[in-house]
């Protein structure tokens, strides 16, 4: 975990060069262990973090805020939670967000990965904040791959950073929240500007599915969609597809990454909330069922 604040240092600085004004990291940023009962020991509380602890300081240092993936121990200590917080400018924890949807997957060829051996699911959904960028909304990864019925399933929208007016600058590194739209609909519903979906997507699912869902989640909703995605080798048995992207609520992509790179990077990119209204107000979408 320290190496990985290393990294994350690295990348607060690279967001302050290019006058960001927050800065999203991808799902499980303090660690991706090698299997359950690894990510079982692995876990601190956010008190006991030297990880979490690290980002708030600089968070408070650069008056930056940031949105991060993290795991939380559970009550009972026998799995944790994989969590999305919001750290503002003054480096408090003021928004949590518990992934709802658990991945559990088995691949013909490739990997086999069950969450929910040593993960906990989430109950509630996130109502949208704000934040010094707009009003955001919080879900992770898998996510966005659920279609839900029931429209009581509502998530914060994460909102790029403002610079001037309606415009943005937001660094972003490499979400499961996905493949479930109505999450992100309730969102909408809610005021959300900006839906976020910190990943750790797996290869053969990303080169299927990333960029279509993602692009599919921010025409429907007609918000931004900042997806920060981890990318490359973990641990031997785990490769993330990586891609970061930012698009836009037409659905064109303002700003992506590659998967490949052994440095930390960021993508920047200008969001103009306007065109968030415009697009809602020029194409109103009104749910009939």
């Amino acid at each position: 975990m320290a190496h990985n604040l290393q990294q994350c240092q690295i990348l607060i600085k690279k967001a302050l060069n290019a006058g960001a004004k927050a800065l999203f990291l991808p799902e499980a940023t303090d660690y991706i262990a090698g299997s359950p009962v690894e990510t079982v020991a692995l876990v601190r509380s956010v008190q006991d973090s030297l990880f979490v602890k690290g980002l708030q300081n600089e968070a408070k240092s650069a008056n930056l805020p940031i949105n991060v993936g993290i795991h939380e121990p559970t009550q009972d200590g026998k799995k944790v939670k994989n969590t999305l917080i919001w750290i503002d400018g003054k480096g408090e924890i003021v928004q949590r967000y518990q992934k709802l949807h658990l991945f559990d997957v088995e691949i013909e060829g490739g990997p086999v990965l069950k969450e929910s051996k040593s993960v906990e699911k989430g109950s509630e959904i996130l109502p949208p904040f704000e934040t010094p960028v707009g009003r955001v909304g919080l879900t992770i990864c898998f996510d966005v791959c659920w279609f839900e019925s029931s429209s009581s399933l509502l998530f914060p929208v994460c909102k790029p950073i403002f610079e001037v007016s309606f415009e943005l600058r937001m660094p972003m590194t490499t979400a499961d929240i996905l493949r479930f739209p109505e999450i992100n609909l309730a969102l909408k519903r809610q005021g959300a500007e900006i839906i976020t979906f910190p990943s750790a997507f797996t290869v053969p699912t990303g080169q299927a599915h990333w960029e279509a869902l993602l692009r599919a989640r921010a025409i429907e909703t007609q918000a931004y969609v900042i997806a920060a995605a981890q990318a490359g080798s973990h641990n031997g048995k785990r490769t993330s597809y990586g891609h970061s992207i930012i698009i836009d609520p037409w659905g064109n992509i303002v700003a992506e990454l590659g998967g490949g790179s052994r440095e930390p990077e960021i993508a920047i990119a200008d969001i103009d909330l306007g065109i968030v209204e415009r697009v809602r107000k020029e194409m109103p979408l009104l749910r009939r069922t």
